[in-house]
């Protein structure tokens, strides 16, 4: 019986984004924060929000896909996205993050940058007009994301 090989989708990578071909690094944070979380989520259940890593923000193939989003199981929202990035996606990531909150269209409050290369976070909150903080507590969880890396 022949299989044939998987092709590549257009749905796979979003243009302009790291996509499937990420670093090694961006990869690995993504892991440490999802496994930090996740044992908080799943382990001692002292969140409320589960991590889950590049996951669309809605069920359709158009939706934008954070490096990792905590979902409300409950409400079916998703109240905090991360994105992680370098120094030359930094502006991208960031435009990205005040956007989809400032849209409004999938109910995130809080948003956090990742620039590996510098070791910096960015948080942005609904109602921030456009200003982001130089921070990686998160207000929502009570937690300071940093601490996972």
């Amino acid at each position: 019986m022949y299989i044939p090989p998987p092709r590549a989708s257009k749905f796979f990578v979003n243009e302009g984004e790291t996509g499937v071909n990420a670093p090694v690094i961006h990869q690995r944070i993504i892991a440490k924060l999802t496994m930090g979380l996740g044992n908080l989520y799943h382990g001692n259940h002292s969140i409320s929000l589960e991590p889950l890593p590049e996951m669309m923000l809605d069920f359709t193939y158009s939706s934008p896909t954070p490096d990792v989003i905590l979902f409300d199981n409950e409400a079916d929202q998703t109240p905090i996205i991360i994105e992680i990035c370098h120094t030359s996606g930094l502006k991208h990531d960031l435009a990205k993050t005040i956007r989809l909150i400032d849209e409004n269209l999938y109910g995130i409050l809080e948003g956090f940058v990742y620039n590996y290369k510098t070791g910096q976070w960015f948080r942005y909150r609904k109602g921030d007009g456009g200003l982001t903080e130089n921070s990686s507590f998160s207000e929502i969880l009570q937690l300071d994301l940093n601490s996972f890396l």
